[in-house]
């Protein structure tokens, strides 16, 4: 009798097991049944992540300097080899060596002058790093938004649908519009999360590069300062 009982909740549980599995969703089903809003946070977050990454890799080969950069240029310099400094400052696709190199260009003028031109350069160079970050908030800031849009529109949508369906109305009718309008607000929240903080990542990681730019200008200003016939 046991084995009876146990033979028929196994058959009663299978269906319910079957018809939930039915119910479910792929993240590519979930995300089509979002609509056309969909369409919109996809090229957004296809931006935000190409950003990212040119950004990062930027970032990246900024930092990739040998250590002992300054004190070899400051070697070359000192022995009258600019040439040599030059072509030093050129190994690197740095905004560190450009700095470097733009100044040795200006030796032999006023010092003031050679700071104004490492600053000059210091700032196109920050400009350049910070291309771009701007289009990056803007996806963080905006991507929410959007998603509420498409949520709002949807919930529209439902209501809508559910007046015209006049007394024959079903439950599913509006469920099923809900949570397809909520796909739009999880997507926006996605990518303007996403956004969000890869934008920050990126903000503190060129303010430590400007800070290190800043220290290579007082660094070279005082290697000119340094008494030493080449320089003088």
């Amino acid at each position: 009798m046991l084995f009876n009982i146990m033979q028929v909740s196994e058959e009663a549980i299978t269906p319910a097991a079957e018809a939930v599995t039915e119910k479910t969703m792929s993240l590519i089903d979930l995300a089509v049944s979002g609509g056309w809003i969909m369409i919109i946070l996809l090229v957004l977050s296809i931006i935000a992540i190409y950003i990212f990454g040119q950004k990062w890799w930027m970032i990246h080969k900024a930092g990739n300097i040998d250590r002992f950069f300054m004190e070899d240029i400051r070697d070359y310099v000192h022995e009258g080899k600019i040439k040599s400094a030059v072509e030093l400052c050129n190994k690197y696709d740095s905004p560190i060596a450009r700095l470097v190199e733009k100044g040795i260009g200006r030796i032999g003028r006023p010092l003031q002058d050679i700071q104004t031109a490492v600053e000059n350069m210091g700032n196109v160079e920050v400009a350049r790093l910070e291309k771009g970050l701007p289009m990056l908030a803007t996806i963080a800031g905006g991507a929410p938004m959007i998603g509420f849009l498409g949520t709002v529109t949807g919930m529209i949508r439902a209501f809508f649908n559910m007046s015209n369906a006049g007394s024959n109305i079903d439950i599913s009718l509006l469920s099923g519009g809900i949570y397809e309008a909520m796909v739009t607000t999880v997507g926006g929240l996605f990518v303007g999360i996403i956004a969000y903080f890869g934008y920050n990542w990126l903000t503190s990681q060129i303010s430590n590069l400007v800070f290190k730019m800043e220290n290579t200008t007082v660094e070279f200003m005082d290697l000119l300062h340094e008494p030493a016939d080449s320089v003088q």
